[in-house]
């Protein structure tokens, strides 16, 4: 045991065992009910397990030849002969890409994300990994993290704050050749605020945290950085400052002289600010000499194609804190502000982040095709004599980590027919149309063992729930195991439109309640704490469970995160998205889906706008949009139905054989990983970005992105 204990403590101290499950199910098997408890975190369950329990157990299930395969495979993965980026991004080894981004969905115990930004944020570094590309994450580290939700009697969203310990993560202090703690400061409105730079290893790759918890800061400025998203406008700016001017100082402090600063959304463009003040102090560049060498080494994503979603700061409160960058890019305030405003010469209007990574970077792009194509048409009045098809903003659509969202059994089924290594060539369509070498039957049966989990979670969180809130059981159990189970989980804001389905409760009660060809439908999701129209629709979909049509067929399961949305992505049996289009910018949530085995039914829009050919899932409506918004919200609804009860409803329950598969649905189910699996994965979304934006961004390469 004393040997033991060692390692498995080395081999909690990498979040590469975040995306092993092999890795993760030595601790589940220790305690299970710990494992839940401690959310599903290795270091937690270790530190808190007595000694009687992990010897017995140990023992019980073979626990250190399994802790010794995994250290070896660490090893191994650590220290590759050859990758992916070490024959294509070799140039970048000495000089990584600094990826920066105001959250980071790594794990569910790292609780320093949001939703859809933060989750694909998390994705990119570990496909980063997977690959062997250089890159280093920068990011705060919020020591309240976000909030957890719960409902209440009235079903409506409480935000609770669960400050999580940080001792119970792989998070280091980083330390300077004189092993001393590194620490950088930025000016803040008259004051210098403090940040410890520490630092979690995610497989390959270094993720830069900066924490506020330090001795010298005030209580307010250790509070700065407490919680993600939080607080009002002032410490909105601040928390963007100490990310973008901070984050660009830590790596200097570190030693990393990164080639390119990407920036995943606006939160971080202050670091472009950053790094010409830098040039120009330390190499006594021009300033405008120094913001063009920035603007043609730098990236900038966004993923907002709502107006309303981009920050803008007042004038007069922007000037504030802008003053020590203007003086150290020995500019006049002014020009400096200038750079933010939509109109530079409108001294009133407001700062806008996004324009300022927008005039600052030489490679911009929207995260789907169509986002692209929102994208330009958005900005076109920033690049004046410029057609809006001509708008210098290209697009990389995005992927999903297929390591990290799929389940076992789908794993061990793809290796069964694809090959063992089939996870080292996941962009190449060949890997993928092996799936038709797979039999229907062994697809049904693993997508019903799989339903079967997901079934049980579901019913045992939704009683919790009830059971908190003093709510009686419901009897019979709910949700029919055999009925199409259809998920819809996702932030809840109007131009989602969770509510579709509502507006004729009488066609849905029909719908779901077929005596032959029943229904269930689960929704999740979360509103911001501030936005009480978007718990108004939580609200709205709680209380139809009030309604005896839907007690037993729809159920609300609270407190969506990666945990809540593995479980539901790997069991649902199709998956539900239905935006006001075109204001999704990609949505990743039904990729995640399609790996395991389920199918999208979407509006034509975000990925689904390039994805759906036909026959690999289901679309709602033509893709024309109606100009008013009602008729276009009634249009779709009435699509949504029909599709249901004359396509999908169908396809689901006909077509069986004597064993009961049903043989068309599960076709297209094979329609779906083959087409997109191969596309979707992020794997494909990073290569896309160093083929088309880092290496010519790292070489200072005047080319853009091909012609979206």
């Amino acid at each position: 045991m004393e040997k033991l204990i060692p390692k498995m403590q080395k081999l909690t101290q990498n979040l590469w065992w975040s995306w092993k499950p092999e890795v993760r199910t030595i601790f589940r098997d220790l305690d299970l009910d710990l494992y839940h408890k401690a959310h599903q975190n290795p270091m937690s369950v270790l530190k808190q397990i007595s000694t009687e329990q992990l010897e017995q157990r140990a023992a019980d299930v073979d626990v250190p030849a399994r802790v010794d395969r995994a250290l070896r495979q660490l090893q191994e993965y650590l220290t590759p002969t050859t990758t992916w980026g070490l024959t294509h991004a070799g140039a970048m080894r000495s000089r990584p890409i600094a990826y920066f981004c105001m959250e980071f969905g790594v794990h569910e115990s790292l609780p320093i994300y949001s939703g859809g930004l933060g989750i694909l944020a998390g994705d990119h570094l570990k496909s980063a990994s997977d690959l062997g590309i250089p890159l280093v994450g920068v990011g705060l580290l919020y020591h309240e993290g976000y909030t957890n939700q719960v409902l209440d009697a009235n079903l409506w969203q409480q935000d609770v704050v669960e400050p999580y310990d940080s001792a119970d993560l792989p998070i280091t202090q980083t330390v300077d050749r004189h092993g001393e703690p590194i620490q950088v400061s930025v000016e803040m409105a008259g004051r210098l605020v403090h940040a410890a730079v520490l630092e979690v290893q995610v497989g390959r790759i270094r993720l830069i945290l900066l924490d506020t918890r330090v001795k010298k800061n005030s209580p307010k400025d250790v509070a700065l950085a407490a919680r993600l998203y939080g607080g009002d406008q002032r410490m909105r700016i601040e928390q963007e400052l100490l990310l973008g001017v901070g984050g660009a100082r830590a790596l200097r402090a570190l030693g990393i002289h990164a080639s390119v600063f990407h920036l995943n959304e606006g939160h971080s463009a202050f670091a472009l600010l950053e790094r010409a003040r830098y040039r120009i102090q330390m190499d006594g560049l021009a300033p405008h000499q120094a913001l063009q060498e920035v603007a043609s080494a730098s990236v900038f994503t966004t993923h907002t194609p709502v107006d309303a979603g981009h920050d803008r700061f007042p004038a007069d409160l922007i000037t504030e804190y802008l003053r020590p960058l203007a003086e150290g890019l020995k500019l006049p305030l002014d020009e400096v502000l200038g750079l933010g405003r939509v109109n530079p010469h409108d001294h009133g209007s407001p700062f806008l982040p996004t324009v300022l990574a927008l005039k600052l970077t030489r490679r911009a792009n929207g995260v789907s095709a169509l986002h692209g194509v929102v994208s330009r048409k958005m900005w076109n009045h920033l690049y004046p004599g410029t057609r809006e098809e001509a708008v210098p903003i290209g697009h990389v659509t995005n992927g999903v980590h297929l390591p990290t969202w799929l389940a076992t059994e789908m794993n061990h089924l793809y290796e069964s027919h694809l090959g063992v290594g089939y996870q080292n060539s996941l962009t190449r369509p060949d890997t993928w149309s092996k799936i038709d070498n797979i039999s229907y039957a062994e697809i049904w049966e693993t997508k019903q063992v799989l339903k079967a989990r997901t079934l049980r979670f579901i019913r045992k969180r939704h009683a919790d729930t009830r059971a908190r809130l003093g709510l009686p059981e419901i009897e019979p159990a709910p949700l029919d195991s055999d009925a199409l189970t259809i998920g819809f989980a996702r932030r809840f804001v109007p131009y989602k439109r969770p509510d579709l389905l509502f507006t004729d409760l009488d066609r849905l009660d029909r719908l779901v309640n077929h005596p032959e060809r029943p229904v269930n439908l689960v929704f999740s999701g979360r509103a911001h704490p501030a936005d009480n129209t978007g718990k108004g629709l939580i609200q709205r979909v709680g209380k139809l469970l009030e309604d005896p049509r839907f007690r037993h067929r729809i159920l609300f399961i609270e407190n969506y995160n990666i945990h809540v949305g593995r479980m539901l992505y790997q069991g649902i049996d199709a998956w539900l998205n239905n935006p006001q289009r075109p204001l999704e910018a990609c949505g990743t949530s039904g990729m995640k889906v399609v790996l395991n085995g389920g199918l999208h039914i979407s509006v034509r829009d975000g990925w689904w706008a390039e994805a759906y050919d036909g026959e690999n899932g289901f679309a709602i409506g033509t893709g024309e949009i109606h100009a008013d918004q009602a008729i276009q919200d009634q249009r779709d609804a009435d699509d949504l139905f029909r599709l249901l009860e004359d396509e999908v409803v169908p396809l689901y329950y006909e077509n069986r054989n004597h064993t009961g598969i049903p043989w068309c649905w599960v076709k297209r189910i094979k329609n779906s990983i083959r087409t997109l699996a191969w596309r979707f994965n992020a794997d494909r979304m990073v290569k896309d970005y160093v083929e088309h934006l880092y290496l010519p961004a790292a070489i200072g390469s005047s080319c853009q992105m091909p012609p979206p």
